[in-house]
This record gives structure tokens, C-alpha cells and sequence, in this order.
């Protein structure tokens, strides 16, 4: 080859007609939205007589949208069999960074090399809308491998230019020019300390393609790449919003061309006035942006300027907020204004760091600050600034309104550690319970309505505080006291729930197991308006709630029950745990394991296991779809012969007291959905022990009458048992969980509020994490393909047999096509879509046997047809 300095096409590059085939795939299954309407991807296909579909031809592109571009990228360089010359070979972009040695056991010297590049040249209103349509998750799936690194980057910094436009990190600015006239543009402000360390971050995690545009040997650095980038698309996206937008109609400034300059941020960035007037207007704009230009330099600042709250000494009450200089990239590195003013250097050496002029750097942070927070501009009357006084109340208001201004501002703020975060209950004032579960009789059983015995004790800080002492801290009139050496926020609405808790309602509060459920899941974290900030469960009371929230691996697991005929996996030995534990609880159980995991067993396990424990003191009601009465009937025989059962069902089924006479030696009776909205009032008469759903997705449909039928009997406990506890939205898991604990998810108006319409139109995964914690203790579901539930079942086989068809279908089918595409080619519209529906109605009849197609006068024609 010629000399390595060459510009070569890449032999790796699509052409254009590879390239828009390759777009078009991608744009129709929906893995990428295109917006070029100069290259149109979706190209309608005409039907022919032939009924050939023919290959959509390439989209045309103009010749000012392909272009080529020099890109230098990794490229292998051994020396050819001729002298004074180089073979190169690109690397492909999916090989690995390891080199092999070339056949001649030599190994290749990799090295970037420019290569040609050509491609299409989109605009910033069509490439945005691309980026921003690509998945941002880093794990490379099938559906996305075509996805490269760097695409992949961008699409990131798009969103990222989303939420700059959000937070309006943005000015307007003015450059001169060499003609006179000036330009007009909007840039990005990255002030905010999240943003620097997201910039920071961003340069180094660029892929190193992003920089090769060009000459290898003046590659850009990537801060300047990403700059570039969220200038030019913050400049067009508020350009977009100025230009319709009516320019203010109150007189301004004459001196300065404020008026044009206004326009040019809307329309054309072309500022045409006097130059005198131009310079003036950019001199004042230069002054106004004064304490941003760092930011606005498109350079870091290695130091910032940080504010440091100390609490007031022993007998004091102001508040100190001290002044540093902080290293932007580590917050521990601290120099305090003290030591800044007693080393007037221009370079400050501090623990490995340089500090390029620190006393400018800390007046022009504390200049700007003060602007934001006016309370510093007394202390910055002296010639060395260090520190300044704040009273209690000026102290609440820098913690609640200020340090995050200042933080979004590229401050740095550093607050004691017990108020810097506001988010957490732990400081605040609150209520600690201690609960544990009420003495029980002989077979009784708790519900979610049961009432606890617990304690309650008022805290802060993790102090408990007498009526004395929360009176004591109430007189102080401060928002913020010291406990235990730590400071904590004492809000208003905190003092006056618990003064009202105290006054009134203290010896009427009451708590449920299911209050003690929600605070232990946190989906209820108040109590009387005042936030539980600790909860302690003791006894049989812990072991419900650890095993409701961390699962049912700690059930303990129940022997099986002698008279069960048959063997039971250990993952249906831990069902029957399950339910058993439930039970004993008195809640609601849905046991929703795949379709053949032995659902039917499982339940039949827990009837022997509480009939040998002679708790089985009364009848359990199991209902069912007719389809499988006598298949449950059967199955209780087999597995559970001991179990006294009577199928309620057919004409002669016995009514009233004979029903309830009937029933009153009977272990389990079985009956279907239809018949309880039929008999309901006969089996109200009846003292269930339990309720038990088979195939319960039948109630999914909460206003359905079978549905409420179910919903009017009493029991001590209910059972659901279904493979598809969802089929299709989150009603039907509300119907369910109604059933079986009334009440538990709130009515459903409420349900569908909270949960169903967040989760489902809005994706809401922090909704759909509270959901999951509410309805999990309640629901155990496993899967055949769970390799720890069940390890002696074969994988599933599919096998795809096909079948021929018949000299007489193929006849018939084939006279079908030919005539039906005849007619559809001169059919137009809505009727040309008819058409096409009913031949393939037609065409699967005749797929299936002849004589269901009924296209033709009478079955004798088809038969007459000549085979091929």
C-alpha cells in the first residue's frame, strides 16, 4: 500500500443502500425514531399480478446529507512484502484489545490511523429526538447490539441536556465579530457541584471515538467535545421556545441594542447595530456574568468556595457558618479562610494540591454568594473575611431555604451530620411503639383487625421525652434543639400533633396487626399525624413480622400429616407450611405457584395437618368451577381419605337445615362458583372454619355477583388458589387480596388512585415497590422453571411437526389466492382490507378440511376440482 499517511475508505463502512436497508429494520421494529423526512424509511409496497413482494428500493439522499468524514481509529501496521510500504487493517469494533501475532509469527503494531468514514449528516431537530428514543441501560441485550458505545453516550448526554434545560442552567451571551456585527447565543451554565462532578464524570467515561473526528494529532479533549455538544443543543431548544415568544413591549435602554439583541436570541443569531454599541452591550453582559465566567470558560475550578455550620459552645445560642475553600473533586480536602489569609501567595501548595491564586478564588466566591445570600455581605466589610454570626432563626432558614441554593450554585455546603439529611424521621420528633400480641383462647385466632397490646413512648434524637421535658423544649421557641449532644429539627406541625396527642387522643389510640404490618413494611410511617420513628415487636408477634416481610424461607416447616397418601416435594412441604402458618394467624393466604406444581396437594396437606392437630372443628367451604368438582372430589379421596367431604351440587342438593345438617359432620365441602350466588343465603347459615377459591381468578372482576357472593361469607380464615393471580390488570390482584383480607388495600377507588393508574399509564416502580411489599407477605408463587423448587422435572420440549396438505387442499388453495388477489388489486381503502381478512378466514378453513370452506356453491364443486 501507498504510504501510511493516505486517506483510505474504511472497508468496514455500509454503503448508502446497506445503510438505509439496515435504518429501515430498525425504524419498523420500533428500536429507533426517525425524524429526516428528506429520507423517508417507510416505503409502501404495491401488489402485483405476480404476487411477488418486490424489495422496497433505496431511500434517496440528497448529496448534501451524505458525506464523508475523516475518523481515526485503531488500525493494525506490519510491513508488506514490498519495500517501503505498510499494510494497515483496521480493527474491527468488536475485537478485543489483546494483539495475535500475523502468520509470520510477527506481531502488529496498533496505532490510530484516519480513515475515510461516510454516513448521513443529521440536524440537531433530528438527531435529538433519535438520542433521546434509545435505551439507556448499559447491558448490551439482542434487541440493541447494533448499538454502539458511543451512540449509546450521547444518548445520555441528551437526557442530561433535558434536565439542564429544567433547572434553566442556561445564559443568554454576545460575541463580537471582526465585521462589526456581533452573534447572539444561548450556553450552558454547569455551576452546581452535581453537574461539575457529572461533567467531570462524563469526560472520562467518553468513548474514545467521540474524540477521533479529524487529525489524530489535534484531538479535542473531551470537556471541549461535551461542551460543544450542550451548547449547540441548549442554543437550539431555547432558541426554539424564544422565537415565539413576543419581544417586551416596555421602553429600554437606547444606548445599548438591547431590543436587537433580544430578537437575536429568538431568530436570526445575526446581531446587526453600531459596533460601538454592540462592544458596549457585550462589555455590560461580561460584567453582569463576572462571578460565572469559570463556569462559563469551560474550566473546572480545582477549589470552591464552602460554607461549614458550627453549632454554638456551651452557653451560647448564634451559630457560626465558617468560610473554606473546598477541592471540588474531594470534599474532605478543607482550607480554612484563616489559613488562606495567613499565606498571601499566588500558588498555595496544601496536602499534594496547588491552589492557583486562593484569596481570589475565596473573595470571588464569597462576593457571589452573597448575592444569593445577603445575611454574609456584613462580614465581608472586613479586610479578611473568615466567618460570620447567625441566631437560631437565620440558621433554620439557611438549612431549609439556602445551602441547597447555594449547593446548586457550585458551592460547597457542609451542615452537622444530624440535620444534613432532611429526608430520614430518625431526629425528628416521634413516637416509639413497643407492641406484642393479645392472650388467645384455644383454637382462636388473630386477624389483620386485631387489636395489639403495645406502649408508646414520645422520642427525639433517639432520647425518650417525658410530658416535662417536651414542655421544657416547647418553651425554648427554637426549630432546632440539642439532644444528646446532636442538634435536631423540632417542626412546628411535630409540637403541635404531639400537644394534641397529649391533650386528647393518647388513651384512644389503638393499633392493629395491620397497622403493625404497614409501619413494619413502611407504607405507614404516622400515627396520629406524628412519625413513627421506631417500632418493636416482641415475641410470637416478631415471628409473624419477620416472616411476613422477609419471606416464608423462615416457616418453620410441619411434619407430614400420617394419613397423607402420597409423597410431597420439600417445595410442597414448605406450601403447606405456609398456609399452615397463615392460618394459625387467622390471614388470608393465595397460593399461586405455576400451573402442575401440586397446588391441590398442598391445600389437602394443610386439611390433614389440622385435622391430626384436631383444630378441624368445623367445615371448610372449597369453591370451584363446575369444570373440576368431581376432579377435586376425586382428589380428596386419593390423597386425603380421612377427610369427611360432601359435593354441594345438581338438583338434588339438600337446602337449609338439611344442608346444615347435612354439612355439620363434614371435614370439606365442595361447591361451585355459580351455585354460591345461587345458595348464598343457605350457606351463610353455616359456621365456616375456612373459604377456600380454587381457579380464583374467577373473582377478578370485583363487581361480578359470584364475586360478591364469595365476599358475603364469614370464616376464620380464606385460601386462594390460582396460577394467574393477574391476567391483566392490577383490579383483578385487588379482588383477590379483598377476598382474602378484607380491606387490606384500601377500597378500590383508592386502589386504583394509589396504585393501579401510577403503575400501569405511568410506570411508577416506586408504587409498584410498595405494592410488591403490601400483597408479598400474603402471596407464594413459584415457577416450574425455578431450578430450586423442582429438580427432577425435564425441561419442556417443543417440537414443530408439519403437516402437509392434500392434493385437494392445495387445488382449492391455491384457486382461493388467485382469485381473491384479483379482486384485491382493484379494491381501494377499507374494503381492500376487508377483503384481505376474509381470504385468510377462508384460507385457514381450507387448511383445516375443505368442507368448512364455504366460499363455494356446495361441497361436490370442491371435490371436482383437478389436483396439480
Amino acid at each position: 500500500l501507498p504510504t501510511p499517511h493516505s486517506l483510505f475508505p474504511h472497508p468496514f463502512a455500509m454503503s448508502i443502500e446497506e445503510l438505509t436497508d439496515f435504518l429501515r429494520s430498525l425504524h419498523q421494529s420500533r428500536q429507533l425514531h426517525w425524524a429526516v423526512a428528506e429520507i423517508p424509511l417507510e416505503q409502501p409496497v404495491a401488489a402485483t399480478k405476480s404476487r411477488s413482494r418486490k424489495r422496497p428500493p433505496p431511500a434517496e439522499i440528497p448529496s448534501s446529507r451524505w458525506q464523508l468524514l475523516p475518523l481515526s481509529l485503531p488500525t493494525y501496521h506490519q510491513p508488506s512484502e514490498t519495500p517501503h510500504h505498510l499494510t494497515i487493517t483496521p480493527q474491527h469494533s468488536a475485537a478485543d484489545n489483546g494483539i495475535a501475532p500475523n502468520e509470520n509469527g510477527a506481531t502488529p503494531v496498533l496505532s490510530l490511523y484516519p480513515w475515510q468514514i461516510q454516513g448521513i449528516r443529521l440536524t440537531l431537530t433530528e438527531a435529538l429526538p433519535l438520542l433521546q428514543s434509545l435505551p439507556l441501560s448499559s447491558v448490551q441485550d439482542e434487541t440493541f447490539s447494533w448499538l454502539g458505545a458511543d451512540l449509546r453516550f450521547w444518548s445520555h448526554i441528551a437526557r442530561w441536556h433535558l434536565d439542564l434545560l429544567a433547572r434553566n442552567k442556561f445564559l443568554p451571551s454576545l460575541e463580537s465579530r471582526p465585521d462589526g456585527s456581533g452573534v447572539a447565543h444561548w450556553q450552558v451554565l454547569i455551576d452546581s457541584a452535581i453537574d461539575q462532578a457529572r461533567l467531570e464524570k462524563f469526560a472520562h467515561q467518553m468513548p474514545g471515538v467521540c474524540r477521533t473526528d479529524g487529525d489524530r494529532d489535534g484531538l479535542p479533549s473531551a470537556q471541549e467535545i461535551l461542551f460543544s455538544f450542550l451548547n449547540g443543543a441548549i442554543d437550539f431548544q431555547v432558541r426554539n421556545v424564544a422565537a415565539n415568544h413576543p419581544l417586551p413591549t416596555a421602553p429600554l435602554p437606547k444606548d445599548l441594542p438591547l431590543r436587537e439583541w433580544l430578537y437575536s436570541l429568538g431568530k436570526d443569531p445575526i446581531l446587526t447595530a453600531e459596533p460601538a454599541r454592540i462592544e458596549q452591550l457585550e462589555t455590560a453582559l461580561t460584567n453582569w456574568t463576572a462571578p460565572l465566567q469559570r463556569q462559563l470558560s469551560q474550566t473546572l475550578n480545582a477549589f470552591r468556595t464552602c460554607f461549614y455550620l458550627q453549632p454554638p459552645t456551651t452557653g451560647q445560642t448564634d451559630w457560626t457558618l465558617e468560610y473554606f475553600l473546598q477541592a471540588a473533586n474531594d470534599p474532605e480536602i478543607l482550607i480554612s479562610a484563616r489559613t488562606v489569609w495567613n499565606n498571601p501567595v499566588e500558588r498555595l501548595d496544601y496536602m499534594g494540591r496547588v491552589i492557583e491564586q486562593p484569596q481570589e478564588t475565596l473573595l470571588a466566591g464569597l462576593g457571589f454568594a452573597s448575592k444569593l445570600y445577603p445575611v454574609l455581605e456584613p462580614s465581608l466589610q472586613e479586610s479578611q473575611p473568615h466567618a460570620c454570626s447567625l441566631h437560631p432563626l437565620q440558621v433554620y432558614e439557611f438549612i431549609k431555604s439556602t445551602a441547597w441554593r447555594l449547593q446548586d450554585s457550585g458551592f460547597g455546603v457542609i451542615l452537622p451530620p444530624s440535620l444534613a439529611s432532611q429526608e430520614g424521621w430518625a431526629n425528628r420528633l416521634g413516637l416509639r411503639v413497643q407492641a406484642e400480641p393479645p392472650k388467645l383462647g384455644k383454637n382462636q385466632r388473630l386477624g389483620l383487625q386485631s387489636l395489639l397490646n403495645f406502649k408508646w413512648e414520645l422520642t427525639i434524637g433517639g432520647q425518650r421525652l417525658t410530658k416535662a421535658e417536651f414542655d421544657r423544649l416547647v418553651a425554648q421557641n427554637t426549630p432546632l434543639v440539642e439532644i444528646n449532644g446532636e442538634w435536631v429539627e423540632f417542626r412546628a406541625q411535630d409540637v403541635k400533633a404531639a400537644q394534641a396527642f397529649f391533650d386528647s387522643r393518647k388513651d384512644q389510640m389503638s393499633l392493629s396487626l395491620e397497622d403493625a404490618l404497614r409501619i413494619s413494611t413502611g407504607d405507614t410511617q404516622m400515627i396520629e399525624k406524628l412519625p413513627v420513628v421506631g417500632f418493636e415487636a416482641s415475641g410470637t408477634l416478631q415471628e409473624l413480622i419477620d416472616t411476613l416481610t422477609k419471606g416464608n424461607q423462615s416457616v418453620e416447616p410441619i411434619p407430614v400429616p400420617e394419613s397423607f397418601r402420597g409423597e410431597l416435594r420439600p417445595y410442597q412441604v414448605r406450601g403447606a407450611s405456609w398456609l399452615a402458618f397463615l392460618e394459625r394467624w387467622g390471614l388470608g393466604a393465595c397460593l399461586a405457584d405455576d400451573m402442575g406444581l401440586g397446588k391441590t396437594i398442598q391445600f389437602i396437606a394443610l386439611m390433614l395437618h389440622l385435622q391430626e392437630n384436631e383444630v378441624l372443628e368445623k367445615p371448610a367451604l372449597l369453591v370451584c368451577p363446575t369444570s373440576v368438582l368431581g376432579n377435586w372430589e376425586r382428589e380428596v379421596k386419593r390423597f386425603g381419605p380421612s377427610l369427611k367431604t360432601l359435593v354441594h351440587h345438581g338438583d338434588k342438593r339438600s337446602q337449609g337445615k338439611t344442608f346444615a345438617k347435612a354439612v355439620k359432620d363434614k371435614h370439606l365441602v365442595i361447591t361451585s362458583y355459580s351455585l354460591v350466588q345461587r345458595d348464598l343465603k343457605h350457606l351463610q347459615a353455616v359456621d365456616w372454619q375456612g373459604i377456600i377459591l380454587d381457579e380464583a381468578q374467577n373473582i377478578k372482576n370485583p363487581d361480578a355477583k359470584q364475586s360478591q357472593a364469595v365476599r358475603q361469607l364469614e370464616s376464620q380464615f380464606r385460601i386462594a388458589l390460582t396460577g394467574t393471580p393477574v391476567e391483566n390488570r392490577l383490579a383483578e390482584l385487588w379482588s383477590i387480596m379483598d377476598f382474602l383480607n378484607p380491606g387490606y388495600l384500601g377500597p378500590k377507588n383508592f386502589f386504583q388512585r394509589r396504585f393501579a393508574v401510577p403503575i400501569e399509564r405511568y410506570g411508577d416502580t416506586d408504587s409498584l415497590q410498595t405494592l410488591r411489599s403490601l400483597v408479598q407477605p400474603f402471596i407464594l408463587r413459584r415457577l416450574k422453571t425455578d431450578r430450586s423448587i423442582i429438580q427432577d422435572l425435564p425441561d419442556k420440549q417443543e417440537m414443530t411437526v408439519f403437516c402437509g396438505l392434500t392434493s385437494e387442499q392445495a387445488a382449492l388453495y391455491q384457486k382461493l389466492v388467485d382469485q381473491s388477489l384479483i379482486n384485491i388489486e382493484s379494491a381501494e381503502g377499507i374494503q381492500r382490507r376487508g377483503m384481505i381478512l376474509a381470504l385468510i378466514t377462508k384460507l385457514k378453513q381450507v387448511c383445516n378440511h375443505p368442507i368448512l370452506f364455504k366460499g363455494l356453491e356446495d361441497d361436490q364443486e370442491a371435490k371436482a376440482l383437478p389436483t396439480p
